[in-house]
């Protein structure tokens, strides 16, 4: 799903300049005060080319952004740039994401603000998307969120009244890392044994399938990938929406797992909603795989939690798509610089 463009004469001042930086691509617009982009620009990141590399390409997305938007520089305010973690967030610097790989101790705030000539503000990606659905999107009427964003991994932001959960070292709400099995736990790619994301991110989804096929489930995946056809997610989910009994199993058991780290969650600081967005939510609310999903999601935090819990927490599908890492960035430079 995408967000509608608006003019520069439907525009609310002041303006804001914001960039999600994914190990793939990168994703940028201007955005006014009411978190309405004026222009949206996706441009490849090359990351494994390295900084120096990728912070051309994040200034000349920025530059492109800006053009679209019909703005001259000297109307926005700030810039907002989202970035996968980890990072020190007071400091603007990228320690050693691996999203990023030999992108590390690099103060990546200042060099952004030296080339583009604004104010910058530094934000972990998941955290900026959370903001983007808090600020605009799905949740724009709670007081609280927790925002998981399924893909490769599991991501999460956490917002409470405003306030983004950054934690004392800048690694705040990354509950994709909660342990959920404590005994022969899968690893993650962390290193780390038993955390959710080991369970419920893409690559999980992926290995529990194989680890499936290969002690002799019946699948129609079996024939899908006999002419080393890619397993992947979205394989799965086809499968799933063909009938198949062991694609459907996998996904659902997906959204059990991602009901144990809910659960977890609402129990520690009792959130007004969560949402679920990402690249892997199965089609969302638009498809009946991905309601069946989020139906099952809910149905385990119900049989979990504590029932005042189970009766008032709101649980949904996130409603910005790929343009709530940009759009909230935008919202954290506003939050900083306003």
């Amino acid at each position: 799903m995408s967000v509608s463009i608006i003019t520069r004469s439907q525009a609310q001042a002041p303006l804001w300049l914001g960039v999600d930086v994914g190990g793939t691509n990168l994703k940028a617009g201007v955005v006014d005060d009411q978190g309405r982009p004026l222009s949206a620009v996706i441009r490849p990141t090359e990351a494994a080319r390295g900084p120096e590399v990728g912070i051309e390409n994040i200034v000349q997305t920025l530059e492109l952004a800006i053009s679209q938007s019909g703005l001259s520089r000297d109307e926005i305010r700030g810039v907002g740039l989202a970035t996968p973690g980890t990072m020190d967030i007071p400091s603007g610097m990228l320690l050693d994401p691996p999203n990023l790989p030999g992108w590390k101790n690099v103060p990546i705030r200042q060099r952004i603000a030296d080339r583009v000539g604004l104010p910058t503000v530094l934000q972990n990606d998941a955290n900026a998307a959370a903001y983007g659905e808090f600020w605009t999107g799905a949740a724009r009427d709670a007081q609280s969120l927790v925002f998981w964003t399924l893909g490769t991994g599991v991501g999460c932001g956490i917002i409470i009244g405003d306030l983004i959960v950054e934690g004392a070292h800048s690694t705040g709400a990354e509950c994709g890392h909660i342990i959920i099995e404590m005994h022969n736990g899968r690893l993650c790619g962390t290193g780390q044994h038993g955390t959710l994301e080991a369970y419920a991110g893409a690559k999980a989804l992926v290995h529990r399938c194989q680890e499936a096929l290969r002690t002799g489930r019946a699948s129609v995946l079996k024939e899908w990938i006999a002419d080393d056809t890619e397993l992947t997610p979205l394989l799965i989910a086809e499968a799933a929406e063909a009938g198949d009994v062991l694609a459907l199993d996998l996904i659902l058991e997906t959204a059990r797992y991602m009901a144990v780290g809910t659960v977890t969650v609402m129990h520690t600081i009792d959130p007004e909603m969560v949402l679920i967005g990402g690249a892997m939510t199965f089609g969302g609310a638009a498809s009946p795989l991905g309601r069946q999903f989020l139906d099952e999601l809910r149905t385990e935090v119900r049989r979990r939690t504590f029932p005042v819990l189970a009766e008032k927490t709101i649980i949904d599908f996130a409603s910005l798509g790929n343009d709530a890492g940009y759009i909230g960035a935008a919202g954290c430079a506003r939050l900083r610089l306003r």
